[in-house]
């Protein structure tokens, strides 16, 4: 009796079992199948910088240059250019002492080495300086990496390592405000890459885009930057490259390849 009370058990712990495994397989399968569907539909990483930029509601108020507001070229080690660099504005010089290269570059406007002039465009180059790095908002934004490919509104934008204009190049929209002024706080180092370019939209001045660096300015073979450079310490231009603005470097050199650089 037991025989055959037991063969039945034994059969359906048979059938059990092999519908047990064919729900395991059919799980396992499906599941296999719900992976790969959302491995498949999983976003994209995200960018280092956001691809629209928050519009801030303040409009910062210009930075004093000072004494400084109409030279073009400021350093504070010495001023060197090889080929035919063409500098439209003033060109001073202090404390350092050296400055090659003109000619063959021509200087349109008057050269100040370690005189009064010099001495005082470096004070308001130190003040302008401080002013920038100081500015604060409760909306500022928040960049890093490379920023090529954006487009700037006015307002306060801060790093807190190096910035970089590599991908693509950088758009600064004023939005048909003539008062519109941007203030770039860079915790390290500036560069730009060959070609780059810096371009102004929607009314947007170059006398009211305000980059504080702090360390080196480095900007790429015939890249187009617009823009006052305040650098810690150098600021250096690859062959070809054009400025629209004001490159003033407060401890370091300014160092010049062939290039055009227009105060403005």
């Amino acid at each position: 009796m037991k025989i055959i009370h037991n063969r039945p058990l034994i059969g359906s712990f048979k059938t059990n079992k092999m519908k047990t495994i064919k729900l395991v397989s059919t799980l396992a399968i499906a599941s296999a199948i719900l992976l790969a569907a959302c491995h498949k539909s999983d976003p994209a990483p995200a960018t280092t910088n956001p691809v629209v930029i928050p519009v801030q509601a303040a409009n910062p108020a210009l930075v004093s240059m000072g004494s400084s507001s109409t030279i073009a070229i400021l350093a504070g080690s010495g001023i060197t250019s090889t080929g035919a660099t063409n500098i439209t504005g003033d060109m001073a010089l202090s404390p350092g002492t050296s400055v090659g290269g003109f000619p063959p570059g021509i200087l349109t406007g008057t050269q100040h080495v370690n005189d009064n002039i010099a001495t005082q465009a470096k004070l308001d180059l130190t003040a302008a300086y401080n002013d920038a790095a100081g500015r604060t908002a409760t909306d500022i934004v928040t960049l890093s990496g490379n920023i090529g490919g954006l487009t700037l509104t006015p307002g306060l934008y801060k790093s807190t390592s190096t910035l970089a204009i590599s991908s693509g190049d950088l758009t600064f929209d004023a939005k048909g405000n003539a008062d519109a002024v941007f203030i770039i706080q860079i915790a390290s180092a500036l560069t730009t890459t060959s070609g780059r370019k810096v371009i102004l939209s929607g009314g947007a001045l170059a006398s009211h885009i305000f980059w504080q660096v702090g360390s080196s300015a480095t900007f790429g073979t015939t890249s187009v930057f617009k823009g006052t450079v305040l650098a810690m310490q150098s600021i250096t231009f690859d062959t070809g490259a054009s400025l629209n603005g004001r490159a003033l470097a407060r401890s370091g050199a300014v160092v010049m390849a062939g290039n055009t650089i227009v105060q403005e």
